[in-house]
């Protein structure tokens, strides 16, 4: 089940109309951008594409035009909360919408034990109805952190297919992946250590920098999965910068979304409470991605 979901995956942003509205068109065409230039699908509402600021009305009408836009490819939902019911609610609407799976968060804010978070995965993934789920650990914005033992667990519950591991751990990540049962994926939710991940077991990447380094990022996983372990970290070291730079100007979203409407992408603007790059950020931001020279792959222009 998990096989099919593809090992690189763009988290991708929510563009906006000039006055705030949701640009459903735009997301069709950033879709098909992202699934020609190396993604084998994208996740739609989650934190790159400010799943906080969205109505649960305009994430299920952004899965459904998204999935007819990439019809045979991945569409993943980012259907998790902080809270259970709402998750549920989310997982079902998604999928009827044409959602081939579902990322869920640990639930952030109210931090729940071990046990709860094993039993809110339980519940997500029933409501899945045999589409697979993948968990999303990051402590950095949930305030808690899924053990490795609780990942486990968790992995032997009918539908969940894997773990997006955000939670900055190496040894964590390598736990995981010693001890999880065959067919059990291990994503990185941190761009800079997708190939860190790759050498102890890991699987992909749900990615962020793949929105304007797509066929990089791919040439990277393909080069490891070859044994060219030198072109993989080449690749991997060229990207460094852009990847550091995308994570620490400002808060995810922000620089991508800047970044790509710099680059000639009509992405728009943002919804409050996050807030522009001041220009002097987003000079040096593009500064960075263009001493990436040709990592940087975004072409915009003829995308119906």
């Amino acid at each position: 089940m998990a096989a099919d979901i593809g090992r690189l995956l763009t988290a991708m942003i929510t563009p906006f109309k000039a006055d705030g509205a949701v640009d459903y068109e735009a997301a069709q065409r950033l879709a098909k951008l992202l699934t020609t230039s190396g993604s084998d699908g994208v996740v739609v509402f989650g934190t790159t594409g400010e799943a906080p600021a969205l109505t649960d009305d305009e994430k299920v009408e952004l899965c459904r035009i998204v999935k007819q836009a990439i019809p045979d490819k991945t569409v993943i939902a980012g259907a998790g909360s902080n809270s259970t019911q709402h998750s549920v609610h989310l997982t079902q609407a998604s999928i009827k919408a044409g959602a081939d799976g579902i990322l869920a968060v640990v639930p952030y804010y109210n931090k729940p034990p071990q046990e709860g978070m094993y039993r809110h995965f339980k519940a997500i993934a029933e409501a899945a109805g045999g589409k697979p789920v993948i968990m999303y650990n990051i402590q950095g914005r949930t305030g808690v952190n899924m053990t490795a033992a609780t990942t486990i667990r968790c992995a032997e519950i009918p539908g969940i297919a894997g773990v997006k591991e955000a939670s900055g751990d190496m040894d964590q990540m390598g736990l995981v992946c010693a001890g999880k049962p065959t067919g059990f994926r291990v994503w990185s939710g941190d761009d800079s250590f997708t190939l860190p991940l790759l050498a102890v077991g890991g699987y992909g990447v749900i990615c962020v920098v793949s929105h304007i380094a797509g066929p990089a990022m791919k040439a990277m996983i393909e080069a490891f999965l070859k044994g060219d372990h030198e072109r993989a970290a080449s690749i991997h070291q060229g990207l460094l910068p852009v990847i550091k730079a995308l994570m620490t100007t400002a808060s995810n979203p922000i620089p991508i979304k800047t970044a790509i409407n710099r680059l000639g992408f009509p992405a728009g603007p943002f919804r409050l409470p996050l807030a522009p790059l001041a220009d002097g950020d987003g000079d040096r931001l593009m500064g960075v991605i263009k001493d990436a020279g040709e990592l940087i792959s975004f072409s915009p222009v003829g995308v119906a």
